[in-house]
């Protein structure tokens, strides 16, 4: 006897904003109800929107990234209430296959405008700029990046389980108290997305006192966290596995940020290759799980489909805790990041190409991120490696001055 057909968990109809579909949400609470439910061992489709609800269009023009709204974002599809899934469990999420949908071949890059929110390089490049990626089977390359193509690592940015209300309480008591500790010398973008009423949706079928509720008491999805959540990680693909610990009964699964590729770190915010597709699932339980494994945050398992490059055409760029500045810092592995970057970007303008276009390109394609040392006092040293393979062209440094090539550009803002 053959298997039965998959079915759909959750459906969305692009013909409508997120916020008239059923089975979408864009805030944590335990109080937001199930929009469907699946058995263990049942493989499942769940259709997702990008993570801006359907805001950004195929085209040559940044002013979409700039005119984002916010409020509502992440757009998630869920939750899904899985059989026999109790507090103390872990829901062990097998990550089946991830696709496009057939009519929305396409995904994109951005930068945000530094007046959104914060990125790695927003102080060099503070507009909002963009890349539109089309997909052709498992390969990507962009009009606005030219001479590269790669494969994509398919993946969700995000995947949790719902908090209980003990959890929920404690996420806002330690992030409002970071907010009001650096609220004096930061910008409020820069630390942390508190509860708030304005874009709250937590799907069609709830009661309005629930709604309010949430509205008043729901986490953003901007942070990962015990649950999952925005974790961005990159190798969570095809075939592999998530170990995620459950909080209410029935787990309250939920899923979106869907990415076609990222490099890892997805330094630009708006980073990766965003798009809209479907994701299958298939989800089990291990019972007491999470005292079992001494769980506090979920684990991993990577699956088999990867592209595999060899480990001698990775050009790596080094960077150490010294700031553009000249500043010393001390083991602070996000400045030897930043530097690792800037290095790597200053590199490829020999090639012809802006920083704008190597800031998109490392957000979107395959590079590995390493903490190569973080005891040596006082410099942290990270290193950043691009795959050659993925330029049709030889990047490898070489005696002699480059030639530099007409690389188009990326999408800008309209300058009026």
């Amino acid at each position: 006897m053959g298997k039965e057909a998959v079915r759909t968990a959750i459906q969305i109809d692009f013909s409508k904003k997120p916020y008239e579909q059923p089975g979408v949400h864009n805030r944590w609470h335990p109080d937001i109800p199930f929009a469907a439910s699946v058995k263990q061992g049942e493989a499942f489709h769940v259709q997702c929107f990008d993570w801006t609800g359907n805001q950004i269009k195929n085209d040559d023009s940044a002013d979409d990234i700039r005119a984002l709204e916010l409020d509502g974002v992440h757009f998630l599809s869920g939750p899904i209430g899985v059989e026999g899934a109790e507090p103390g469990d872990v829901l062990v999420v097998e990550i089946q296959d991830i696709q496009p949908f057939d009519d929305k071949p396409w995904g994109y890059t951005g930068v945000l405008d530094i007046a959104q929110g914060p990125s790695l390089l927003d102080d060099l490049y503070p507009e909002a700029i963009k890349a539109v990626w089309d997909f052709e089977g498992v390969f990507c390359s962009s009009r606005h990046i030219p001479h590269v193509r790669f494969p994509g690592l398919i993946h969700p940015g995000i995947l949790g389980t719902m908090p209980s209300p003990e959890l929920l309480a404690k996420w806002t008591e330690r992030e409002t108290k970071l907010f009001d500790y650096h609220a004096s010398i930061n910008s409020p973008l820069q630390i942390a997305r508190l509860p708030q009423e304005k874009g709250t949706y937590a799907g069609s079928s709830i009661e309005p006192e629930a709604y309010a509720k949430v509205a008043k008491e729901g986490a953003r999805t901007i942070p990962p966290r015990e649950h999952g959540g925005n974790c961005d990680i990159k190798n969570l693909s095809r075939g592999s596995k998530a170990y995620l610990p459950v909080y209410v009964k029935g787990a309250g699964l939920s899923v979106g940020d869907l990415h076609f590729s990222q490099g890892d770190g997805e330094i630009s915010f708006c980073g990766a290759i965003e798009m809209a597709g479907i994701i299958t699932l298939k989800c089990s339980v291990i019972k007491n799980g999470v005292k079992d494994f001494g769980m506090n945050t979920p684990m991993y398992l990577p699956g088999a489909v990867e592209a595999h490059y060899g480990p001698s055409r990775y050009l790596t760029f080094e960077g150490i805790s010294v700031d553009e500045h000249g500043k010393q810092h001390f083991l602070d592995a996000k400045v030897a990041f930043k530097q690792a970057v800037l290095n790597l970007i200053e590199y490829f303008k020999q090639f012809g190409y802006t920083g704008e276009q190597i800031y998109l390109l490392l957000s979107a394609a395959p590079v590995q991120a390493h903490i190569s040392s973080i005891v040596d006092v006082p410099n942290s040293c990270m290193s950043l490696s691009i795959p050659a393979d993925i330029f049709d062209f030889d990047i490898m440094p070489k005696e002699g001055k480059m030639v530099k090539m007409d690389m188009g550009s990326c999408a800008y803002l309209t300058k009026k």
